[in-house]
């Protein structure tokens, strides 16, 4: 899941600038296995120690996949406590190198059910308070903000009668030095996703809604809020919307938040609505192309309250959120990854009912891609609209004993203690943790999940380290997925460590490409299918009694989604593959049984 607004509003006379604090929140997701060879990447990230080996792979060519897109989301409430301003953006080389900026997050009005701006602290932290996200939102931060000279993008301050000042016109300024730079408003978030179940349920709401978006933050009509905004006031700033509903049809959101088994339906109509309205839109401006994209679940629980088969249609880019599926939500553990790759069979995690799979990056892209019966997921996403996500965030546990592999699956004593920019047990941003994610001593390789992890003797932190991010990358250029979506950029150091290992490595491309998993199958297969197997088959069988499909070839490449038809059996790739027969892989490999031709 992503963060969300936080708590303290600035004085009026902004004398003493409060610093706001993100709330990490308890709703574990899952990921999938992941595939793709690694390389460490040399320098900035500490180096792997411990559990070197790996299961071996064949060295094939790689991937025909290069390059991919970068997405990175900057947090509203960034201008305080963490003074990073759109400004840093540019002179850190951020701007440059990311494609698309998420600009996170804008509430829906509870009362209205449509866009709106507000200067009302939300009760983030407070993972009981139903209506946390109430009301609230940070129009001063957005449009009422005065920025001075040493501050602002263009190097020139602000001045008092100008339409708007604030966040929104720094990314003006921004989008000015960086015309390829697209910027799109995010929706919802954590604390913000509480009504979005009402404003999707009818067709009427779903316009009322949409437009009053558009209107608002596309069109640029803002309130006029303490001398700013007005009639156009913020047009030409956004390129779109990213819709981050957590969770359609789920109770896995916010305590209070609204929802119904009629979302799973209304999305896919809520998602089509802004399609519609972007695109008229984009017509009548010199057939401009907007963008809608959507932060995405990575839990098989939520992955099966969407239609994965029918959204991607109406969407760029599909940014599933490959993270937060372990925690010091988790108080005393055991410690784990927040954001395996592959599935280990290590992981002590208990299955996700009703199937036997548990948290991993690749378990999440092969639901939206391949599907997953087991829980009722068709899959159909397109690869290539996909992106991985990648925390720039830790999660820790204390009082963690090292065990047999320096912490990892230990128990703990609790959530490691908050750090003072981030404020939060359990949490911290990377420029917090310098002397541990940075030490090559205190950097761990666990081979089996390829993921890092860091542990100093006390404290055990779980997120991305340069093997982590390779692997990622590798993953993705090998499963013919769209690029990268990076969440938060105010948790970089001043160097950007993490973001431009991620960049480089996306930019790149995989040396090879495995046709193995790393370990062996993650858990025990049951002596009984986890569901009732289906009637029919999953695909419908080609008439006449004949396989229609091209035929299996040893010595072809097949990459995720390719389908074949052998000895009278349709197959599809789950990643890529060469000389591997369909059939004798068993369950857990490359090839998904389609059913009889």
């Amino acid at each position: 899941m992503l963060g969300t607004p936080l708590l303290f509003l600035p004085s009026p006379t902004e004398v003493l600038v409060k610093s706001r604090k993100r709330a990490f929140t308890a709703a574990a997701m899952s990921a999938a296995l992941g595939i793709g060879a690694f390389a460490a990447l040399v320098g900035g990230i500490g180096t792997a120690q411990a559990d070197t080996a790996r299961t071996a792979k064949p060295a094939v060519a790689a991937a025909a996949t290069s390059g991919g897109v970068k997405i990175a989301y900057y947090d509203q409430w960034s201008v305080y406590g963490n003074a990073f301003y759109p400004k840093n953006l540019d002179t850190e080389g951020i701007a440059g190198k990311v494609d698309v900026l998420n600009y996170s997050f804008e509430n829906i009005d509870p009362t209205n059910l449509t866009c709106f701006e507000a200067t009302k602290a939300s009760d983030s932290t407070n993972e009981q308070d139903p209506n946390a996200g109430d009301g609230a939102g940070d129009a001063f931060a957005d449009y009422q903000k005065s920025f001075g000279s040493d501050i602002s993008v263009n190097g020139t301050a602000d001045v008092w009668n100008q339409p708007i000042v604030g966040n929104f016109n720094q990314l003006k300024e921004l989008k000015a030095k960086y015309p390829n730079l697209k910027i799109v408003a995010s929706l919802g978030g954590w604390t913000y996703s509480k009504y979005f179940s009402d404003v999707a349920a009818t067709d009427a709401s779903r316009k009322k809604f949409v437009s009053s978006c558009i209107d608002m933050f596309i069109k640029g009509n803002l309130p006029v809020q303490g001398g700013y905004g007005g009639t156009g006031s913020a047009a030409g700033i956004f390129d779109g919307f990213d819709i981050d509903w957590e969770y359609p049809a789920s109770p896995g959101g916010h305590v209070g938040n609204h929802y119904s088994a009629n979302d799973t339906a209304n999305y896919t109509a809520l998602l089509a609505e802004f399609r519609t309205e972007l695109n008229a839109y984009g017509s009548a401006n010199g057939g401009k192309h907007m963008l809608l994209s959507a932060a995405l679940p990575a839990g098989q629980d939520k992955i099966s309250k969407i239609q994965t088969n029918q959204i991607g249609q109406y969407l760029d880019y599909a940014n599933i959120m490959t993270y937060d599926m372990h925690g010091a939500f988790e108080t005393t553990g055991p410690t784990n990854h927040q954001a395996p790759l592959y599935q280990s069979a290590s992981d002590p995690s208990s299955v996700i009912a009703p199937g036997s799979e548990k948290y991993s990056a690749d378990n999440a892209i092969k639901a939206w891609t391949t599907g997953d019966p087991a829980y009722g997921i068709p899959g159909g996403m397109p690869a290539n609209k996909i992106t991985m996500g990648y925390p720039l965030y830790y999660r820790g546990w204390s009082g963690v004993s090292a065990g047999s592999n320096h912490g990892l699956y230990q128990p703990a004593s609790g959530p490691a203690a908050a750090r003072g920019i981030s404020q939060v047990a359990g949490t911290a941003y990377y420029k917090e943790l310098t002397g541990i994610v940075d030490n090559p001593s205190d950097t761990f390789w666990d081979a089996a999940s390829q993921s890092n992890y860091f542990y100093n003797g006390s404290e055990f932190w779980t997120g991305l380290g340069a093997q982590q991010i390779q692997a990622d990358a590798d993953y993705a250029h090998c499963n013919g997925l769209a690029g990268s979506m990076m969440y938060s950029l105010l948790d970089l150091d001043a160097s950007t460590t993490l973001f431009n290992k991620i960049v480089t490595a996306t930019n790149g491309s995989a040396a090879s490409c495995s046709t193995t998993p790393p370990t062996t199958p993650p858990t025990t297969p049951p002596t009984t299918p986890p569901t009732t197997p289906p009637t029919t088959p999953p695909t419908t069988p080609p008439t006449g009694g004949t396989c229609t499909l091209p035929s299996w070839s040893p010595t072809a490449i097949y990459v995720n989604g390719n389908q074949v038809s052998w000895q009278g059996h349709n197959w599809q790739a789950k990643w890529w593959t060469t000389n591997e027969q369909p059939g004798t892989t068993g369950e857990w490999g490359v090839w998904l049984d389609l059913g009889a031709c």
